[in-house]
């Protein structure tokens, strides 16, 4: 019988930790929805005792969905549990995921402990948890530069007092593939009480390893994988969700699992991320990426008209992906556009499609002809709505390599209608100088991107920015037909989510 392995999503924690790709609690909820409808089996939903946005990140997320666990991390304290569990105690299933390291280095440097004070800590914190929920998650941070030994007289501290899931951290993304699955061989054989506790794998990918880690841990018999979309993490990235799901899957024949994960919502899920984090997919990335289903070679090419197994280990229908795009235009009807949502795996309620339906409209009377990848930009930059406090209105720009460039930007604001003038290095510097004196506050731009959404010269660009104020981060995106209206709209939506 296949093993089943449970996937562990981290990328509202641990994901969200990665520099760059902070979420608004409206995003963190859409995410989470479509965490939901991929089928992962817990949602770790952030750090609650981390700042007051994250507890109220945690609860909310704890109410919104209703058939996935939802887990708090909890460092080794008191306090840590107390708000972890005060934060999921709404949801339908809830964990709590506490930690404490066992390197040397870390108990060193970090802890000041020795090893009975960390094996005591444990004992004591992981019972103190077990009082609130019965589902609770112990990590050995930093496990894999662990000694085996006490590292393993931990893991059966946990487990006896009431730990149901043990997780083995590559923290550092150290390990070798045959060395970390040793690991998990050399728990199984040595911990007394390993068979009543799922063994977890948190893998992250310093070496470029993190994948090849966790599904050499699977073969050894790890029954859960801690990862996130698109591999989002601290430094290098974590393991990619994707990449775990459809190695399991591609090669099940190898490794012998299974797991519960809905497939054809991964490419859905991947694109939600790099939509609301402003992190772009790059083209090359395994399973998701805008080449990973591309034949361009002549020999390749031969041998998919013959059959496509010759070049293709799984298709793109499998991850959500339509392998022909359909062309829709300003006569298309509603029940086509609706039915090639369908087909792009979007679930929208009426008020969604009404919307989508009405922008779906106004941009083809702008463009010739709609592609998947223009539908798919404008339902990632409308589905996730946050509470617009500026709205463009209109603007005006000169620009020119001979005279200053010059922005004029009216705004609503309220009842109330803003209009300013600002003069900058270039167009988009004008814009942005705009915008500040309209809303009085010194945004600093810390990056900003554009680029076409699909080839042609009436292409929708995409404009992503990254913005800063007073120690908070916001993404701003949008799109337009003109990369000028796309950039100050993103601006905006920048500017609106720090405000919030």
């Amino acid at each position: 019988m296949a093993n089943y392995v449970k996937i562990f999503d981290t990328t509202l924690r641990d994901g969200e930790q990665s520099p760059g790709c902070s979420m608004n609690l409206t995003e963190k909820i859409e995410v989470a929805k479509q965490l939901e409808l991929l089928k992962v089996d817990i949602i770790e939903a952030g750090f609650a005792v981390a700042s007051p946005m994250d507890f109220e990140s945690v609860r909310a997320i704890s109410k919104a969905v209703q058939d996935v666990t939802v887990a708090s991390l909890a460092r080794a304290t008191y306090h840590d549990i107390d708000v972890a569990y005060d934060a999921i105690k709404e949801a339908v299933s809830p964990r709590i995921h506490t930690f404490l390291a066992t390197s040397p280095i870390h108990m060193q440097y970090k802890l000041k402990m020795n090893e009975e004070e960390v094996l005591e800590r444990v004992r004591e914190m992981v019972s103190y948890a077990k009082k609130y929920c019965s589902d609770v998650e112990f990590s050995a941070e930093d496990a894999s530069r662990s000694d085996k030994a006490f590292l393993a007289r931990v893991i059966e501290t946990a487990i006896s007092s009431g730990a149901t899931t043990v997780n083995i951290p590559d923290t550092v993304g150290y390990s070798t593939p045959q060395e970390f699955a040793s690991y998990i061989t050399y728990l199984k054989e040595h911990v007394s009480n390993i068979d009543k506790a799922a063994i977890s794998v948190h893998c992250h990918n310093d070496l470029g390893m993190a994948v090849a880690n966790s599904l050499a841990a699977v073969k050894a018999g790890a029954t859960q994988v801690e990862c996130t979309v698109n591999g989002i993490g601290e430094r290098a990235g974590n393991t990619s969700l994707e990449e775990v799901v459809m190695g399991i899957q591609t090669r099940k024949d190898y490794y012998d699992a299974v797991t519960n994960v809905n497939t054809r919502q991964i490419y859905r899920s991947s694109k939600l991320i790099s939509t609301v984090t402003g992190v772009s997919i790059p083209p090359n990335k395994a399973i998701t990426g805008a080449n990973a289903f591309a034949h361009e070679s002549g020999i390749h090419q031969h041998g998919m008209l013959q059959n496509r197994q010759t070049y293709e280990i799984m298709t793109p229908e499998s991850i959500g992906k339509p392998a022909v795009s359909m062309v829709l235009g300003k006569h298309s009807g509603r029940h086509a556009f609706e039915e090639r949502l369908q087909i792009l795996g979007y679930q929208l309620t009426k008020e969604e499609l009404d919307r989508a339906f009405d922008h779906f409209k106004l941009l083809a009377d702008k463009k010739k002809t709609i592609t998947d990848r223009d539908i798919e930009a404008l339902l990632a930059n409308k589905k996730v709505q946050i509470h617009e406090t500026y709205t463009l209105e209109r603007f005006v720009i000169n620009s020119g390599n001979t005279i200053t460039s010059t922005a004029m930007i009216k705004v609503k604001c309220g009842n109330e209608m803003i209009e300013k003038v600002a003069t900058g290095d270039g167009p988009i510097d004008a814009a942005f100088k705009t915008i500040n004196q309209i809303t009085e506050q010194n945004f600093i731009l810390n990056d900003y991107v554009i680029h076409a959404v699909t080839e042609g010269e009436d292409a929708l660009g995409e404009a992503v920015v990254k913005l800063h104020l007073n120690g908070k981060k916001a993404t701003g995106r949008a799109i337009s037909t003109d990369i000028v209206e796309a950039s100050i709209k993103a601006y905006l939506n920048g500017v609106n989510k720090l405000i919030i």
